[in-house]
């Protein structure tokens, strides 16, 4: 199973992922279809966001070499490498925090100072919605966390939660692209988010913006938000509303005509070297789907029947099996919550529903190596693992109930643990099937 999970990792490893994609020469460099030539520009500037950002800066610094300039980058605590020329700086993430304020006034800054005859490479990967900020006049960094933390705790999708995000920002939703206007702009992406759509991983700083005012507003009201917002940021939406904010740069304005976006990895490279691994270690190994969503513990349901299939009828691959799915589950949280992530929690779900099944183990991975607010990546977890509970006289279905995976998990040995990976696509879920 380890050999598995290693491969998925390396797979999307974001050093190697960027070389794969920007090659350059003594002439320039080459991304994508274009072809950049030094002699174009005077300067070179890296900026970016995202957990993975620090190993995407060092590869870039490898390919541009003593022609890179300057540059800045934030990343999650924990999660930063060293680089020559390109300054790391680290922040809070899930819940973004002053740090973040701080490194995204840091990172305007050097892209406001871009001129025409400059390019900048802007390195993005999951984790830069919380990780890049830089915020409207009266909202404050306790606003931002509020809203935050009623996004994330309302079961909402990232896509909607991002729409909101995206009103809320200096720089999201296209606007470093309009602080970097009119120097050249290269976009490198580790994607995230399922079916990687561009405006949506990190919030789009960089890109059209297909989201809209009303758009932000419908999230707040489909989950019953409007009546707990800060004043400010609820302020902030309505006059964005009544056209007293400008809306995010659509596609089609002309400030993107000199902006180039390349997708250097996503999930679906990791769920395809996980499957040929598997393969080499003689399992059937088979990609379900690489757009897993829902609620963390009705996907952990369905998983589990997949694998009772495997077992009674050889269906959809005969044991011993491998099933991976990719994509993004969701957690609703209550009133009390206790710790975990959404890997942890649909381990938890999935170990009540395996109980006394003999033959299956599942592994539930977040790549970036932390779930949630926690020091695990996920949960692997079998049919004893009730059991072992049970011994030590821990209720797993209460601390389902209070979203409590964390400590469950810790006390019977399933939690995942493999620190930062410095890498972020999706997640991933893995079914290990043998005969019962």
């Amino acid at each position: 199973m380890s050999a598995v999970v290693e491969a998925a990792l390396a797979a999307v490893d974001p050093f190697a992922a960027v070389r794969a994609c920007l090659r350059g020469d003594e002439r320039g460099l080459r991304a994508g279809e274009r072809f950049y030539a030094y002699d174009d520009y005077d300067r070179i500037l890296v900026i970016g966001a995202g957990k993975a950002a620090a190993p995407m800066a060092q590869a870039v610094e490898s390919v541009v070499g003593e022609r890179l300039s300057d540059g800045c980058i934030v990343v999650k605590y924990g999660h930063e490498a060293p680089t020559r020329r390109v300054r790391v700086l680290q922040a809070g993430h899930p819940v973004p925090d002053a740090a973040g304020l701080a490194a995204g006034a840091a990172i305007l800054d050097l892209a406001r100072q871009a001129g025409e005859r400059d390019l900048v490479i802007c390195l993005l990967s999951g984790g830069g919605s919380a990780l890049l900020e830089a915020l409207p006049p009266g909202i404050g960094v306790a606003d931002l966390q509020q809203t935050t933390d009623l996004l994330l705790a309302s079961g909402a999708t990232i896509h909607e939660i991002n729409a909101l995000r995206k009103h809320l920002s200096l720089l999201k939703g296209g606007r470093l692209a309009a602080a970097v206007a009119p120097a050249t702009l290269l976009t490198l992406v580790l994607s995230d988010v399922v079916g990687s759509p561009l405006d949506v991983i990190a919030s789009g700083p960089t890109v059209p913006d297909t989201s809209t005012w009303a758009d932000a507003w419908a999230v707040v009201e489909r989950y019953g938000l409007a009546d707990r917002l800060p004043p400010a940021v609820w302020a902030y939406l309505q006059a964005g509303l009544a056209g007293a904010v400008p809306e995010t740069p659509k596609p089609g304005d002309p400030l993107f005509a000199r902006s180039q976006v390349c997708l250097v990895g996503d999930y679906a490279v990791a769920a395809a070297a996980a499957a040929a691994a598997a393969t080499r270690q003689g399992y059937h190994s088979l990609i379900l789907t690489t757009f897993l969503e829902g609620e963390a513990r009705e996907v952990a349901r369905v998983a589990v029947a997949l694998a009772r299939e495997v077992q009674t009828h050889g269906r959809p691959a005969p044991p011993p099996a491998c099933l991976i799915l990719g994509g993004e589950t969701t957690v609703t949280l209550g009133p009390q919550s206790g710790r975990g992530g959404r890997n942890q929690e649909l381990a938890l779900a999935a170990a009540i529903a395996l109980a006394g099944t003999r033959g299956i183990t599942l592994v539930a991975l977040a790549t970036d190596g932390t779930d949630g607010p926690t020091d695990a990546a996920g949960g692997v977890v079998d049919g004893e693992t009730l059991a072992r509970g049970a011994a030590l006289g821990l209720d797993a279905h209460a601390h389902l109930r209070r979203h409590d995976a964390y400590p469950y998990l810790e006390a019977v040995g399933a939690l995942l643990k493999t620190g930062p990976t410095r890498t972020n696509v999706n997640d991933l879920l893995f079914l290990f099937v043998t005969v019962q």
